[in-house]
């Protein structure tokens, strides 16, 4: 099967079951929300899957050994970052791991860390393990939105026991350099908290200048109290095959996060496993083509935000994700009101941020091009 890739082709979600385009089905809205894109899988995830549905039979599995290679060495090959097989614990989804890393770093009446905006699932899963949030928001200056230093400092306190990362950041598309980074793991030694960073989206990095460096592969002394989630769902377009994992270096956090496992987190999906080993072995090809695509529409979207009054958007360096700030449009409902337009966004505020907006720019130029002319038309 031919590694090459057609990102024009429009492919009829709405005939098949799927949240993203059955959220509208019967109208004429083109969804740019929830994170997954429009393309087909890569060719050799095909071709592995079709060739695992041929045997015939889909007994339980556990992970392989040529699996648990292809990540080790995808994450030596794209990061720079030499882990170990038994740092691996595996999970259905990056969700699931940073409601276990709740679980797992402290008591209950405890703090845990975050910036805002962020993926509303930080947001609630303190609270699901009777934790406390704390927020600060994260500030845009001179187009890129940085950390407000200070500002997090006076927001962690004595019984905040974990810090939640999101690098590459999801909505606002921020590739955290090594200076911020060693900036948060200074911070996390000095109040002796647990780093559990979401790098979901670490294989699309758009910015060629800004690579994307795991915090854990800082140093050791990071890596010791690093809990690092990654998966191909994103990168490679599976995120339904379900299948991700943690790194956990210190044997004694690995230990505490993998007992508030048992008994409620299932087993990965045997379809997930197989795709995760040809994306991270032969989805590399692919994923080139991809990027050229998604800058090629980022440079779309940031056109299109220049013609609409009262909209701004910082260029993300990495992620499929656009980031708009609509508060000087003076709209009750942002979200609403594009929806009405025929364009269906996500709304800011479950992030954390009313009156912004996220626009998921992962899908063919044709399908982008006049979902951004609705929403021109609909501003003017």
């Amino acid at each position: 099967m031919s590694d090459t890739a057609n990102f024009d082709r429009i492919i009829d979600r709405g005939s098949v079951p799927g949240e993203k385009w059955g959220r509208y089905a019967g109208r004429d809205v083109l969804p740019l929300w929830v994170a997954d894109m429009d393309f087909a899988a890569p060719p050799a995830v095909l071709a592995a899957l079709h060739a695992r549905i041929d045997h015939g039979v889909f007994g339980y599995t556990e992970p392989w050994p040529t699996l648990v290679e292809a990540v080790v060495d995808g994450l030596a090959r794209d990061h720079q970052w030499r882990i170990e097989p038994h740092w691996l614990v595996w999970l259905p989804g990056v969700v699931s791991g940073f409601n276990l890393a709740c679980r797992a770093v402290g008591e209950p009446g405890d703090e845990v860390f975050t910036a805002t905006p962020v993926y509303p699932p930080f947001l609630s899963a303190p609270g699901n393990s009777e934790r406390q949030l704390r927020t600060c928001a994260l500030e845009e200056i001179d187009g890129q939105w940085r950390w407000p230093r200070a500002a997090v400092e006076a927001t962690i306190g004595p019984r905040t026991r974990l810090f939640m990362l999101c690098n590459p950041h999801n909505p606002v598309g921020r590739v955290f350099d090594d200076d911020e980074l060693r900036w948060i793991a200074t911070l996390a030694e000095r109040h002796d908290m647990v780093i559990c960073s979401d790098e979901i989206h670490c294989g699309l990095v758009l910015d060629e200048a800004t690579p994307h460096r795991p915090i854990a592969a800082l140093d050791e002394a990071v890596a010791a109290r690093t809990i690092t989630l990654m998966a191909p769902s994103k990168t490679w377009n599976i995120p339904a095959l379900y299948c991700a994992f943690a790194v956990i270096p210190d044997p004694a956090l690995r230990r505490r996060f993998s007992a508030a496992m048992r008994g409620v987190v299932p087993h990965l999906n045997l379809l997930g496993m197989v795709a995760a080993e040809a994306a991270y072995r032969h989805g590399e090809p692919w994923r080139r083509q991809l990027l050229a695509t998604l800058r090629a529409n980022r440079a779309r979207v940031l056109d299109a935000v220049a013609q609409m009054p009262g909209v701004r958007c910082a260029s993300p360096q990495a992620t499929y994700l656009a980031w708009l700030d609509c508060r000087a449009c003076a709209l009750d409902d942002p979200a609403a009101f594009f929806e009405a337009a025929g364009v269906g966004l996500s709304d800011g505020a479950p992030f954390g941020a009313p009156g912004f907006l996220r626009l998921n720019f992962g899908c063919p130029p044709a399908t982008l091009d006049a979902a951004l002319a609705r929403m021109v038309a609909a501003l003017r």
